[in-house]
C-alpha cells in the first residue's frame, strides 16, 4: 500500500491488494474480545446466579436505554456489517426501504405482543403457546425455535470469518474459535445482565466501524456529495420500484410488506429479542425499548447504506468481484477496509473488531436465548429444581449450546449469499410461528388443532419454495442486479467475463420459473399467512367458536387505548403541576407588590 493520502487501487485498481492484518490489528480485536470477556466475570461477581430469575431475566430489572441497544445489536449482526454493504453495491439503495418495515414492525411489537407477555409474566415466549393452546404446541414452538437459533448462529459465526480470512488473511478457524469461547464465556459467567451490556460496547463499536469507512472514503473522494454523485450516476439511488410482482426479489412491497412479516418474526415471537424486552422493570420500560431500538435501526441501516456507496463509488472503474480479486460481495467490505484504511495501524483492527462485535452480540443472545428456552420449557415442566440449582442448570446450558453453535459453524459453509441465506432461514421457520401466535392473540376462537395444522401446513409450504429457490436459484431478470465495470481493471480475463454476460440461460420449468423465484422476503408471509388461513379453518371446523378463553390471552381494546389512557394521565398531572405553581407564583407574586 501506498502512503499517500489516495490508495492506488482507488485510483487505478490494476491488481489485488497484497496486504495482510499487522499485528497493531490483532491487538485491537483481541482487546475487544477481553473487555467483552471481562463484562461477564464482572457481573458473575455481582452474583447475577444467586437465583433463576435474575441469572435469565436480570432480576426484571433492566431499563430501556441498554435494552434498546442491545436490541440493535443482537439484531444487527455481522450479517448486516459485510451483508448490507454488499447489497447496495450490487442492487442499490432500494434496500433502505426496510426502515419503513421497521417501524411497522416495532410498532405491532410494542403494542400488541408486548402488553399479552408481560401481564403473563412469562420467561420463555413459547410459554405462551401453552396457556393458549397445549403443552404439546409449547414444545413444538420451542424444538422450531431452537433448530432456527443453531442454524443461524453457525451462518452468523462461519461467514464473517471466512470473508475476513480471504481478503485479509485473518485466521479463519481461530476467529471461529475465539468467537465462540468468547461469547460461551460471558454468557455462562454474567447471564443476561452481562449479554446485554457486551452488547451495549458492541453496538458502539459496530457504529465506529460503518463511521471509520465513510469518513475515510469521504476524505479519499472530496465529500461525501462525491460519493453521492457517483451513486446517482451508476443508478445506485434507484430506490423506489412499484412493481407488485411477487417474483421480483426487490420492490416497495416485497421490502415493506415481505420485510415486516420477516422482522416481525424475530421481533414478536423470538426469544432471543422478546427475553430482552421481558427483562425490563416495567411495561412502559419495554415499550419505550423497542422505540428507541427503532431509532438504533435506523442510525444502523443508514450506516450500512452509505458504506455501500461508498464501495461503489471507489470501485465504480474496476469490480473486484468480477475482478476475481474477491470471491464473493461479502467480501467487498473487508476489501475496501484494508483498500483505504491499511496505512492505519490499528485501524481495519477496529472495523474487524466493530464486524466481529455483530457476531458477538448475535451469537451470545442466541446461547442465552437457548439456555432459557431449554430450562423453561424443557427442565422446569418436567422436574423440580431450586431457584439457585435452576441458575446453576441454566449456565450448563450456555455451555452446551455454545458448543453446538460453534460446531455448526461448519455447516454454514453450505449456503449461499451470507444476507438472503439468513433471512431467508428467518422466513422458513419464523413465518409460522408468528402466524401460530398471531392467532392466538388476536382470535378467541383459535385452538389447539387448528394451531397444529397450521403450523404443519405453513411451515412444509415455505420449506419447499425455501429449498426450491436455494437448488434453483432466480434469473437475473427477478433480482435485477446493476451493471458492475471493469474498464479501469488491467489483468482482467476479460474472455472470461463476456462469456459469462453474454450466454442466454437455458428454458426453466414453470414451477422453477415461478414459484422457485419468488422473493424470499416473502417467505415469511407465505408461512405466517398459510398458517393463519388453515389455523382459522380447522378451529372453526373442529368447535373453536365454543371453546372458552381466558381475556388475559388475548389482545384487546384495553390494550389498544392504554397508551392514550396513560399520556392522557400524565398530562393531566403535568397541567395540574402546572397550574398549581402559576397560583402559587401569583400569590407570591401579589404578597411582594404589597411589601
Amino acid at each position: 500500500m501506498s502512503s499517500s493520502t489516495t490508495p492506488p487501487s482507488a485510483l487505478d485498481p490494476t491488481s489485488p491488494l497484497s496486504g495482510t492484518f499487522a499485528a497493531s490489528d490483532y491487538v485491537v480485536f483481541a482487546a475487544m474480545l477481553i473487555f467483552s470477556a471481562s463484562i461477564g466475570v464482572f457481573y458473575a461477581f455481582r452474583g447475577v446466579h444467586k437465583s433463576h430469575d435474575d441469572y435469565v431475566l436480570a432480576g426484571r430489572s433492566l431499563v430501556c436505554g441498554p435494552v434498546a441497544l442491545s436490541l440493535t445489536a443482537s439484531f444487527m449482526s455481522a450479517v448486516t456489517v459485510l451483508g448490507t454493504p454488499a447489497e447496495i453495491y450490487r442492487f442499490g439503495t432500494s434496500f433502505g426501504l426496510f426502515a419503513i418495515s421497521y417501524a411497522i414492525m416495532v410498532m405491532v411489537s410494542a403494542e400488541i405482543f408486548l402488553p399479552v407477555y408481560y401481564r403473563l409474566g412469562i420467561t420463555s415466549a413459547y410459554e405462551y403457546l401453552e396457556l393458549r393452546y397445549n403443552r404439546y404446541m409449547r414444545l413444538v414452538g420451542t424444538l422450531m425455535f431452537m433448530t432456527l437459533t443453531v442454524l443461524y448462529t453457525g451462518i452468523v459465526i462461519y461467514s464473517p470469518s471466512l470473508a475476513l480470512n480471504q481478503v485479509t488473511g485473518f485466521q479463519l478457524w481461530g476467529s471461529v474459535v475465539a468467537t465462540g469461547i468468547v461469547c460461551t464465556f460471558y454468557c455462562t459467567l454474567g447471564g443476561l445482565k452481562a449479554v446485554v451490556w457486551t452488547d451495549v460496547f458492541q453496538f458502539v463499536l459496530m457504529i465506529i466501524g460503518f463511521l471509520v469507512v465513510i469518513i475515510r472514503t469521504a476524505i479519499i473522494k472530496g465529500g461525501l456529495s462525491v460519493v453521492i454523485d457517483d451513486a446517482r450516476r451508476g443508478g445506485r439511488l434507484r430506490t423506489w420500484d412499484f412493481n407488485p410482482n411477487p417474483l421480483q426479489r426487490h420492490t416497495f412491497w416485497t421490502l415493506v410488506i415481505g420485510g415486516t412479516f420477516t422482522w416481525l418474526s424475530i421481533y414478536g415471537v423470538n426469544q432471543s429479542q422478546v427475553q430482552r424486552y421481558l427483562a425490563c422493570r416495567s411495561l412502559l420500560h419495554g415499550k419505550l425499548s423497542l422505540y428507541l431500538n427503532l431509532v438504533g435501526l435506523w442510525i444502523t441501516l443508514s450506516c450500512a447504506v452509505m458504506c455501500g456507496l461508498s464501495i461503489y463509488s471507489v470501485y465504480k472503474d474496476c469490480d473486484p468481484w468480477t475482478a476475481k480479486y474477491v470471491s464473493a460481495p461479502d467480501q467487498l467490505m473487508p476489501y475496501l477496509v484494508l483498500d483505504i484504511l491499511g496505512d492505519f495501524p490499528g485501524v481495519p483492527g477496529l472495523f474487524v473488531a466493530g464486524t466481529y462485535s455483530g457476531t458477538l452480540s448475535t451469537v451470545s443472545s442466541s446461547i442465552n436465548a437457548l439456555a432459557a428456552v431449554t430450562v423453561e420449557d424443557l427442565v422446569k415442566p418436567y422436574f423440580q429444581f431450586s431457584e439457585s440449582s435452576l441458575s446453576w442448570i441454566s449456565m450448563g446450558m450456555n455451555l452446551l449450546f455454545g458448543a453446538i453453535c460453534l460446531s455448526m459453524a461448519a455447516v454454514a459453509s453450505l449456503v449461499g449469499a451470507l444476507l438472503q441465506a439468513a433471512l431467508s432461514i428467518f422466513g422458513i421457520v419464523g413465518g409460522p410461528l408468528l402466524g401460530v401466535f398471531s392467532m392466538g392473540i388476536l382470535l378467541p376462537f383459535g385452538n389447539a388443532k387448528g394451531a397444529f395444522s397450521g403450523l404443519v401446513c405453513g411451515f412444509l409450504l415455505v420449506l419447499w419454495v425455501g429449498i426450491g429457490s436455494h437448488k434453483y436459484p432466480p434469473p437475473p431478470r427477478r433480482t435485477l442486479p446493476l451493471p458492475l465495470s471493469t474498464e479501469g481493471c488491467k489483468k482482467l480475463n476479460l474472455t472470461e467475463v463476456e462469456h459469462i454476460t453474454t450466454t442466454l440461460p437455458a428454458p426453466r420449468p414453470a414451477v422453477q420459473e415461478y414459484w422457485y423465484s419468488l422473493s424470499y422476503l416473502y417467505f415469511s408471509m407465505l408461512g405466517s399467512v398459510a398458517t393463519f388461513i388453515v389455523g382459522v379453518v380447522i378451529s372453526l371446523a373442529t368447535g373453536g367458536l365454543n371453546q372458552e378463553v381466558d381475556p388475559k390471552l388475548l389482545f384487546g381494546k384495553e390494550d389498544f387505548f392504554a397508551n392514550f389512557v396513560f399520556w392522557k394521565a400524565k398530562w393531566k398531572e403535568l397541567f395540574s403541576k402546572g397550574r398549581h405553581i402559576a397560583t402559587h407564583s401569583y400569590i407570591l407574586n401579589a404578597m411582594l407588590q404589597r411589601l
